[in-house]
């Protein structure tokens, strides 16, 4: 499986971007992989699980510091994960990355329990 992260960018505090992941050598619509999740990672920080949605049902699961902000979603016929960030704030600076798992775990948010990772997209937001 190969992820691959976009849509990072500069944008003011306040402002939106939509993260977008493109899994490709497997289909989502399978279930073969049980998770899907964003992590960050800011200069100088410990990455950070931001969000995760599982394959089978869709739930979905946030990080107390971007709830009610932040939204994933999935798009199996295309293949893609989707992390929509509204009123960002400074502290949401950091490098996005979205990985996967095979690993039926309930630490989602739980970097260590993914087993294969895209490279990452860098998000400014300024004051």
């Amino acid at each position: 499986v190969q992820l691959q992260a976009y849509g990072g960018g500069s944008v003011q505090a306040g402002g939106s971007l939509r993260l977008s992941c493109e899994v490709s050598g497997i289909s989502m619509a399978v279930y073969d992989y049980y998770a899907y999740g964003w992590f960050r990672q800011a200069p100088g920080k410990e990455r950070e699980g931001v969000s995760s949605i599982s394959s089978n049902d869709g739930s979905t699961y946030y990080a107390d510091s971007v709830k009610g902000r932040f939204t994933i979603s999935k798009d199996t016929g295309k293949n893609t994960v989707y992390l929509q960030m509204n009123s960002l704030k400074p502290e949401d600076t950091a490098v996005y990355y979205c990985a996967t798992t095979y690993i039926a775990t309930t630490e989602l948010l739980n970097g260590a329990e993914y087993t294969d990772w895209g490279q990452g997209t860098k998000v400014t937001v300024s004051s």
